[in-house]
């Protein structure tokens, strides 16, 4: 367990959500995981006075493809926010677009994971998130 993390995931496929859940439990990560099916959503809980940064620690995982509000849309939002700013934010998406990528760090993105295509590799690609949740505890 991280100590003191909720992890956040923003995921509109109820399928990838799953295998994300899934695979951080594999990875022996059993931080609370609250999931979220659209950018607004996560917004919403954010921007809630009890769940203030004041008083919680996050680390967001955030898809871009979503309805209502999109990742890039709620990045900005979260890295112009200075109450949300410091929170750490990877980009767990489907989306290779070398662009896409740059502006993602150049918001502020702690990290940017492209989704496998298949089941068997998505393993390995917890395994980089676990890199990042450990870099985070340092």
């Amino acid at each position: 367990m991280l100590d003191g993390f909720t992890i956040l995931m923003a995921e509109d496929d109820p399928g990838h959500a799953s295998l994300i859940h899934r695979h951080i439990r594999r990875a022996g990560i059993d931080n609370e995981i609250v999931h979220f099916e659209d950018g607004q959503a996560v917004m919403d809980f954010l921007r809630q006075p009890e769940h203030s940064l004041e008083h919680h620690s996050y680390l967001l995982l955030l898809d871009i493809r979503m309805p209502k509000l999109d990742g890039i849309e709620v990045l900005e939002q979260i890295k112009q926010d200075p109450n949300l700013k410091s929170m750490p934010v990877v980009m767990l998406t489907t989306t290779r677009d070398p662009d896409t990528v740059q502006q993602c760090y150049d918001l502020g993105c702690a990290n940017y994971i492209v989704k496998p295509t298949s089941v068997g590799k998505f393993a390995k690609v917890i395994a980089e998130l676990g890199k990042t949740f450990q870099t985070m505890q340092a």
